[in-house]
């Protein structure tokens, strides 16, 4: 049995806290922990918030006491496992890498001792589990970046970083979904966006879900974004281990 600590959030929330440091296998217990009370839904939960080491359980207070709910939850949740050959579900991500897409590419590679192209091949050959969505729609908090690609932040963050950015910032890389202040090195630009309120699944992934970072040229970047525009562009998932 997987055992959890539950704390109170406010008067219509709560939290299950599985661990204090960030791990592959807490991020799992947190997706199958989440998948239970979706698939077996509790009268009264309104929505649940997957984040680094806990799940967060917005509810109705009208609906159900929090003694009532902490009673269901840890009912549905007493046998809790998480699968180590589970299906993985993974979003492919076309970067441009470097030159006018990446203008933090020279410090990330002084930083590192790295050429470009090392770059570019560290940092496209793992697949980033996504342990939370957060900050902006979108925006995914990814696990498992290579050590010698650790970034430090720019000192002065820019007022926009534009979307579909990728960057480093510290032990994390991730895509910005959206226009925005940041102050990750931003090391290449995607012509997808993470996040689009007109498409019927507006955010492309979930956490515990995987991003695979791809590389292309700049004239692929602009046959892409020409048929994202149309909206001819077909999005690339990979499922592994079904």
């Amino acid at each position: 049995m997987t055992d959890f600590a539950i704390t109170i959030a406010g008067d219509s929330a709560l939290n299950l806290e599985f661990a204090t440091t960030i791990s592959a296998q807490t991020s799992g217990l947190i997706r199958t922990a989440a998948q239970t009370l979706e698939q077996d839904p509790i009268e009264g939960v309104r929505e649940l918030v997957p984040t680094f080491c806990s799940l967060m359980v917005i509810y109705d207070p009208c609906a159900i006491g929090f003694d009532e709910l902490v009673a269901k939850i840890r009912g549905k949740l007493r046998n809790l496992n998480s699968a180590e050959n589970e299906v993985r579900r993974i979003c492919v991500i076309p970067v441009c890498y470097g030159g006018a897409f990446g203008p933090d590419m020279q410090t990330v590679m002084e930083h590192s001792g790295l050429s470009e192209d090392d770059v570019v091949r560290i940092h496209t050959g793992h697949d980033y589990l996504i342990d939370m969505l957060g900050f902006l729609p979108g925006f995914a908090y990814l696990g498992g970046l290579d050590e010698r690609l650790h970034t430090p932040r720019l000192a002065v963050p820019r007022t926009k970083i534009e979307a579909g950015s990728v960057g480093i910032g510290g032990a994390q890389t991730g895509i910005y979904p959206l226009d925005s202040p940041g102050g990750w090195q931003i090391i290449g630009r995607s012509p997808v966006r993470p996040y689009d309120p007109t498409r019927e699944q507006p955010i492309l992934y979930s956490a515990g879900e995987y991003l695979r970072f791809s590389p292309i040229t700049p004239e692929q970047y602009a046959a892409i974004e020409t048929q994202i525009t149309a909206g001819e562009y077909e999005y690339e998932f990979i499922v592994e281990g079904a």
